[in-house]
């Protein structure tokens, strides 16, 4: 199994976007990018609006390269409701536009069904389900809480194996405090996993769960990123978690770390930015 991370905090923008290539299909898992519109009391630098537009590309050669595309909720930097045309003859696996929403992704997905229509080949509600593709099994949570509560909605975790690699990527748990979100990862039992970590609210209780993913499944690449990175003192915060991954020898780190890049959260460095420029 190939896994690309297209685009993340890590690498300069809010995303998770994700290729993942088997032997029978090509994916996407949340083909979209955005910038946070205040940080600092400071509008995005130029900077960063310069690599929302190189993230932005790249989505879209991944998307076309794709057989599938997976939308795991309706907050903009998930899904793009400006470009539908990313999904033509395209197998869409999306969040179910009705159940489990709130009032404010609810309006966002029945204006986005309304744009796609008939753009994809085929168009499946996800929510608690499993496809397969040749030996490719993608399997959905049920839907979970974005974040602690469902104020800001529910998205669906993604698992997909070939029948030797697996990867779970969580979309928008914000570091997986509740037992619903860290039982599908425990369940699922994957090698590698991209994390969304906590907001800058207390650390510490999340930290109980990581650890137990890290103790309870056979994951070797803990990928932590998204919401997590837009906190400049991120590896602190949870550093009881890094010194168990050490003592498991396994990896536990970003996604630009993943990929032999230089951090970059271009948010959280956001004041930085101007005072540098």
């Amino acid at each position: 199994m190939k896994i690309i991370p297209i685009a993340f905090d890590s690498l300069g923008t809010r995303s998770m976007a994700t290729y993942i290539e088997t032997n029978d299909c090509k994916i996407v898992i949340d083909p979209s990018v955005a910038l946070g519109k205040i940080r600092y009391g400071l509008p995005p630098h130029s900077i960063e609006i310069k690599r929302q537009s190189l993230h932005w590309t790249a989505i879209k050669k991944y998307s076309k390269l794709s057989d599938i595309l997976i939308v795991t909720h309706y907050h903009y930097d998930h899904y793009n409701p400006s470009e539908p045309d990313i999904f033509k003859n395209k197998v869409a696996l999306l969040k179910h536009p009705l159940e489990n929403i709130n009032k404010n992704q609810q309006k966002r997905s029945a204006d986005f069904f309304n744009s796609i229509k008939n753009i994809p080949r085929q168009i499946e509600y996800s929510d608690g389900r499993e496809f397969r593709f040749g030996c490719t099994v993608i399997k959905f949570s049920s839907a979970v809480p974005h974040g602690n509560n469902n104020r800001l909605g529910y998205v669906t975790e993604v698992s997909i194996t070939d029948g030797k690699d697996k990867l779970v990527h969580t979309s928008d748990i914000e570091g997986g405090n509740l037992d619903c979100q860290r039982d599908f990862i425990i369940q699922e039992n994957p090698n590698v996993i991209i994390f969304d970590g906590p907001m800058t609210y207390p650390f510490q209780n999340i930290i109980p769960n990581i650890i137990q993913i890290l103790r309870k499944t056979r994951v070797s690449d803990f990928i932590i990123d998204h919401h997590y990175l837009r906190n400049l003192k991120w590896r602190e915060k949870i550093m009881p978690a890094f010194e168990v991954a050490k003592q498991l020898n396994k990896r536990f780190f970003c996604v630009a770390e993943f990929l032999g890049k230089e951090c970059e959260p271009l948010e959280a460095q956001r004041k930085q930015l101007y005072q540098d420029e």
